[in-house]
Formats: structure tokens, C-alpha cells, sequence
């Protein structure tokens, strides 16, 4: 009875020094992108990583609650100072504001660089062939530039979100768009506070049916 108490015993200890060793193991090993490690084996900031997963988890889900754009440009219209505190973002101080908006039109002329588009109250242009500057990236409020200590780094998160929108959304759409179409879009603009101009809209896309 002794000698089975005993086998007994000595199972249970394997039993259980197994079992902390699968924990052990399962919990010492994970997986990232070898882009991810590279990066930081490097010490280098990885600005295209960081935008696509911006543009994904924080920018994109924010377009559904952009305003109107023909809301928009009456509030602005009526309460310049209600519609830039209420809706517009920016990382610097100045008179540059941007603004989320969405909305819905028929493609009047295709330019050059750009569409003309008329929505029920509003025309303005939508950017197809130079996608730059802040405006997708701090429209939308959510980018953190306190979590940065290199200016560079700032500017190249930008850099790498407009290319990513061109190679996504601009052009797989460009060579389709026709005038007549109807075109549903959602992106950015920046508005001037102190020298406000809504005859020259350009909204810089982010997404685009």
C-alpha cells in the first residue's frame, strides 16, 4: 500500500512539473513581423508600419463619424467658431485646421491632378494625384504626437499614410471614375481659420465608392 501511495506520489510531481513546463514554454513564445523586429533591432522608427496600422485602427474607423460636408461648410457658414472647435484637429498651432468629412456627389470634370465634384450644396475637388501634407493624419484627432520625441518621425508617419491612400484608394479608383458618376467619399480637409475659403475645397481621400 506504501510502494502504491509512493508511485502515486511521484506521478503527481511529473504530472504537475509537466504541466508548469508546457506553461513555461507556451508563454515564452510568441511571433512578430521580422519587419517589426528588424526595426527595432535598429532602433529606427518604422513609419510605414505605424501608419498602415493608424490607418486601420484609428483613422478609418473615424470616418464613419465624420460630418457631412455640405453640414459641414453651412456651420462653418453660419458659426465659423462652433464648426472649427466642434470638428477640426491639428497637431501645430496656427490658423490650419483640419476637418474628417464625408459625403456624396456627381463627378462634374476630371482634371488633371484632381476631380471636381458637386454635391447637392457644395463644389469642391477631390485629390487624385498629390496626396500630401497632414491633413489625413491629423484630421482625425486620434494621433498622439506627444508619444514622439523626433520631429522626423512625425513628418514621415505622414509621408507613409499618403502613400499608402494613394496605392489603395486613389488609384484603383482614378482610372475608373467617369463624369456623370456618383461618387461616395470620406477624407480630410484643411480649412484656414483666419482667411476661410470655402470656394476652394479639396478633400484628400481616404475612401472612395
Amino acid at each position: 500500500m506504501e510502494k502504491k501511495n509512493n508511485k502515486t506520489s511521484v506521478w503527481l510531481k511529473y504530472g504537475i512539473g509537466s504541466v508548469v513546463l508546457l506553461l513555461l514554454a507556451y508563454n515564452s513564445v510568441y511571433f512578430r513581423k521580422l519587419d517589426e523586429v528588424k526595426a527595432e533591432a535598429s532602433g529606427k522608427f518604422d513609419a510605414a508600419a505605424f501608419a498602415k496600422t493608424f490607418l486601420e485602427k484609428q483613422l478609418t474607423p473615424k470616418l464613419a463619424t465624420a460630418p457631412d460636408i455640405d453640414e459641414l461648410t453651412t456651420l462653418l457658414s453660419t458659426d465659423k467658431n462652433k464648426a472649427f472647435d466642434t470638428y477640426s484637429h491639428a497637431t501645430a498651432i496656427g490658423n490650419i485646421r483640419y476637418f474628417l468629412v464625408k459625403g456624396q456627389g456627381t463627378i462634374t470634370k476630371i482634371n488633371e491632378n484632381d476631380l471636381t465634384i458637386q454635391t447637392p450644396k457644395q463644389q469642391l475637388t477631390l485629390a487624385m494625384e498629390f496626396i500630401y501634407g497632414n491633413a489625413l493624419r491629423d484630421a482625425s484627432g486620434e494621433f498622439d504626437i506627444t508619444k514622439f520625441t523626433k520631429t522626423a518621425d512625425i513628418n514621415n508617419v505622414s509621408s507613409e499614410l499618403n502613400k499608402l491612400i494613394r496605392a489603395s484608394v486613389v488609384f484603383p479608383f482614378r482610372p475608373k471614375a467617369k463624369v456623370g458618376d456618383t461618387v461616395q467619399f470620406a477624407g480630410a480637409i484643411a480649412l484656414n481659420k483666419e482667411h476661410l475659403n470655402l470656394a476652394e475645397i479639396e478633400v484628400v481621400p481616404a475612401s472612395l465608392k
